[in-house]
């Protein structure tokens, strides 16, 4: 069992904040890791070449408030470019460090590494090289391609020493070596032993500059893999500090939400120590996004102290969905629900999903499945296909086929009059390890939980019910009901996504109740139910609209991403479960987009390749006709519809 409970240690502690400790790293004037501040970060998109434009958008990201600003080098004339840009930027008084990003080309990287203060270098494709085919490695073949790697990185390791310049060891889920995924596959175990064999190698060699990124589209992979490299590190005596970051998270609601599932259910687990937020948007935007989700998840001093839990008591590195019994449609084998909160509120049905057809409300696709109206006696026209919840004694009034009663424990357990199919039990975090109570609600076979706190710590709080629910072997479905005094839009999405996305990539919950009771109002119900699906979508729990998976855009790039996303977005927004690629190019083209369902690939100037899947299926089509032809490609497999 000790071993076991080893196997499954990635963090200080499960329910109380704390930071792992890892070893600072110098990266110019501006080390991270150990006890720094998280560092952030952003990446230009403009041409290396174009030393000029280059220099001013490295400006505007530093004035924008960025620690570091990395550029594309793919070519050795782009590595060299970097000194100009470097001179320019100190004599208008930036002395921002600059980090390499290398992919194919180790003579760029060593060039690279005179001029700045970090090089990027992917272990898929730096020395190895993806060619998208199955080989099989003998014991002897696999442990001689180790050899070569060792022998090609050697050159970096040396210049880097000499000139003390740092490294980061970038892994991608989509641009595993041929020989990682004959191995491995394409897990988050096999992007974990990319980076341990180039860690490997640079201890062997004495060099211990390194930053480490495993990024990913899918925020579930994503988690896992840091999760599973911090207990594969800690096993070998390292610590190295992370770089976190949802690579092609997207743009707008989207982007900002999945990037703060994804690195925000890290941070909860203090870890991290730099961080990018990658939007298809314009570089400098990224910025005060990282610097808003940082301020949300400040631990505040309305902390709930919890007994301290080190050891996670299910797999923390491969996702299983809490197993809890269904009633109605929520637990057991459903997808999480979503309560929208109109107790407080006018009642707007179009603002949470809902369209009047033919006198009748029918739901649309980010439609709540129930709709909480308090104390309210129902007030509703053509209201038959609406699921509604009431407080108990405003139930006792209002009782349907479709109308449901919120208790609080002690009227549950008190109350004459309950419904035959489902009731609300709605529980504090005093209630969540007592026993007695739980056990009795157990065996109440139509009970749904409500969990709810007024502490800060709510991701400990929550993650500690569900362990002591799965110690007890207590399976009643659980909704997490989060109700924050956010003052805008964004602080919402941030603060809702890091919180309850930890718990449903966590395997946790079978619905989310959200609400915002800022007094200026200025969040609206439409976008609060829109953030509430946003949420389930990003933690790959719930699908309800189409997922973009689309790059922040960088010098590779071979067309406008920000207009071209726009543009497929307009045209294919209603496609609910697709999941479409957009590529600038083929570095983070086909692998990155691994999941998707199509994809829009830029090859040339003006030229694009369409995939279903990973199968190529068009090729250098004229860009002016490639998104007609993407929704030509989607018709004719039978995924469009109107």
């Amino acid at each position: 069992m000790e071993n076991i409970q080893q196997k499954w240690e990635y963090c200080n502690n499960l329910t109380q904040y704390s930071r792992l400790y890892t070893w600072e790293t110098a990266v110019g004037k501006l080390p991270l890791g150990g006890k720094q501040p998280i560092r952030i970060q952003s990446m230009t998109n403009t041409r290396t070449a174009d030393v000029p434009a280059t220099v001013a958008q490295c400006i505007a990201i530093a004035n924008a408030g960025s620690d570091y600003v990395r550029v594309t080098a793919p070519a050795i004339s782009d590595a060299k470019k970097l000194e100009l840009i470097k001179n320019q930027l100190v004599k208008q008084g930036y002395d921002i460090p600059l980090i390499a990003d290398i992919h194919f080309n180790p003579a760029a990287a060593e060039v690279a590494a005179l001029h700045c203060e970090k090089v990027r270098i992917n272990p898929g494709n730096y020395i190895d090289k993806k060619k998208f085919q199955q080989i099989e490695y003998s014991e002897a073949e696999y442990r001689a391609e180790l050899d070569k790697i060792h022998a090609k990185l050697l050159p970096l390791l040396n210049t880097c020493k000499k000139h003390q310049t740092a490294i980061r060891i970038g892994t991608n889920h989509g641009s595993l070596s041929d020989r990682i995924m004959s191995r491995y596959g394409d897990t988050p175990l096999g992007m974990v032993e990319s980076v341990m064999e180039f860690l490997r190698i640079c201890v062997a060699e004495n060099f211990r500059a390194i930053v480490i990124s495993l990024k990913a589209s899918n925020t579930r992979v994503m988690v896992q893999a840091y999760r599973l490299l911090v207990n594969s590190m800690q096993r070998e005596g390292m610590h190295f500090p992370l770089h976190l970051g949802v690579t092609e998270a997207g743009e707008g609601e989207d982007g900002r939400i999945k990037s703060a599932v994804g690195i925000g259910t890290l941070l909860h687990d203090g870890i991290g120590d730099t961080i990018r937020i990658s939007l298809t948007e314009a570089p400098e935007l990224e910025i005060p996004v990282a610097q808003e989700l940082l301020q949300q998840l400040d631990i505040q001093e309305n902390i709930k102290n919890l007994t301290a839990v080190k050891t996670a008591p299910k797999n923390p590195f491969q996702y299983k969905k809490r197993e809890t019994r269904a009633v109605a449609n929520i637990g057991g084998s459903h997808v999480p629900v979503v309560i929208a909160n109109l107790s407080d509120k006018e009642i707007e049905l179009p603002a949470v999903g809902y369209s009047l057809k033919n006198s009748v409300w029918e739901k649309e696709n980010t439609a709540a499945d129930f709709l909480y109206l308090g104390k309210k006696n129902s007030p509703l026209k053509n209201a038959e296909n609406l699921k509604l919840i009431f407080d108990a004694e405003i139930w006792a009034n209002n009782q349907g086929t479709n109308n449901f009663p919120l208790f609080c424990l002690r009227e549950f357990f008190d109350a004459e009059k309950k419904s035959d199919e489902l009731n609300f039990v709605l529980i504090s975090d005093k209630d969540f390890e007592n026993w007695d109570t739980l056990q009795k609600l157990q065996t109440e076979k139509t009970v749904v939980l409500i969990a709810e706190t007024n502490f800060d710590n709510r991701v400990q709080l929550f993650r500690s019910l569900f362990y002591f629910l799965e110690k007890n072997n207590c399976q009643l479905p659980v909704v997490l009901k989060y109700s924050y005094q956010n003052k805008n839009l964004l602080q919402l999405q941030l603060k809702a996504a890091a919180d309850a996305g930890t718990s449903f990539i966590d395997g946790d919950g079978d619905g989310l109740m959200l609400d915002n009771q800022a007094d200026n109002n200025s969040v609206k119900l439409a976008e609060i139910n829109s953030t509430a699906f946003g949420i389930l979508q990003a933690s790959r729990v719930r699908s309800s609209r189409t997922e973009y998976i689309s790059c922040p855009s960088c010098g590779r790039t071979l067309f406008d991403l920000q207009a071209t996303t726009a543009k497929i977005r307009a045209k294919t927004s209603h496609l609910k479960n697709l999941k479409i690629g957009v590529m600038g190019c083929i570095v983070n083209g086909l692998g990155e987009m691994a999941d998707a369902d199509y994809g829009y690939v830029g090859t040339g100037i003006g030229k694009i390749n369409l995939y279903k899947g990973q199968n190529l299926i068009k090729r250098n089509i004229p860009e002016a006709n490639a998104v007609n032809e993407l929704i030509a490609l989607i018709e004719k497999h039978g995924d469009w519809h109107n």
